[in-house]
């Protein structure tokens, strides 16, 4: 069947309409499937606030990898890549065209590309956790980026979990963390990448409504929620952006409007740092958000595999 083995990736920063493009062009090729790539779309519950398409929105094309764990469970993206080229190779035997949608870099490279990950060492995890909560995440940061530049310059400040991972790592293998990441080469063959490109000054206007957009539709109560069945003490879950400024203003910690602003502000940095790793990818066809033609620009990049 012409196309069978082929693979679509969709990816670009934040509200830049991956999800869109994807339901459009699993309507033009016959049988495709959507393959969700964002870490948090994958908890239950957490809807608002990661703006997981409605089911309206999915317009029964099929979708995996939505709400298959709840929010007290660990998200590892070890595991996670398992998940996903699970899900894209059953979609490639039964003939039909998995579309892989993701604003994480690590995550579409980690089920794209020759990702192996470090094994874990949990005496010396355990021991950098303790480091952690004794001397806080800047000064963790800061030894991170005294040992590994790179790894330090891929990795927030305020994202612990991968401070810890990644001096983990480097203590572990004794190379920097930021070298196990590979060369741009897929394990899959026919493989089609599109990005999503929007202008910084519009992107910063475009997340900003959508974080107004979300409280309007109740982003509060979904965390309040979400706090009865163990948002609070979460390993991962409660780490998301957004869920983790809520929950600090449901502890009394921060007004609601500082919570907001916090949101706004943590999703525009996130949002550059992942689109300057997607511009790394030589493999990205990067095509103007609001192109009239949009759907026609992309379908005819995928014309030859046709």
């Amino acid at each position: 069947m012409p196309g069978a083995d082929r693979i679509v990736t969709i990816v670009g920063p934040t509200a830049s309409g991956k999800s869109s493009l994807a339901v459009a062009l699993a309507r033009l090729l016959d049988g495709a499937e959507i393959v969700n790539a964002d870490s948090m779309q994958l908890y239950r519950g957490m809807d608002i606030g990661t703006a997981k398409p409605s089911a309206a929105e999915r317009a029964g094309i099929p979708h995996h990898l939505f709400d298959v764990l709840d929010v007290t469970e660990p998200a590892a993206v070890a595991e996670f890549q398992a998940w996903a080229r699970d899900a894209i190779r059953a979609c490639q035997a039964r003939g039909v065209t998995p579309i892989v949608v993701g604003g994480s870099a690590l995550y579409v490279r980690a089920v794209l590309d020759r990702l192996d990950f470090p094994g874990t060492d949990p005496a010396v995890r355990e021991r950098w956790a303790a480091e952690l909560a004794s001397r806080g995440s800047a000064a963790l940061h800061a030894e991170l980026a005294s040992r590994d530049p790179a790894a330090a310059a891929q990795i927030l400040p305020s994202n612990d979990r991968r401070i810890v991972r990644a001096l983990e790592v480097i203590e572990v293998t004794g190379r920097p963390f930021a070298a196990t990441m590979p060369a741009h080469d897929s394990v899959f063959d026919n493989l089609t990448m599109l990005g999503l490109d929007v202008p910084r000054d519009v992107l910063d206007v475009r997340l900003a409504e959508r974080v107004d957009q979300m409280w309007a539709a109740g982003f509060v109560d979904e965390v309040r929620a979400l706090r009865d069945l163990g948002l609070d003490d979460a390993p991962t879950a409660s780490r998301a952006l957004g869920y983790q400024q809520i929950l600090s203003f449901l502890r009394g910690e921060t007004t609601e409007d500082e919570a907001r602003e916090s949101t706004v502000a943590g999703t525009r940095k996130f949002a550059r740092r992942q689109d300057r790793l997607f511009r790394k990818d030589p493999r990205i066809h990067w095509l103007p958000y609001d192109a009239e033609d949009l759907v026609e620009r992309a379908l005819a990049r995928l014309t030859p595999q046709i």
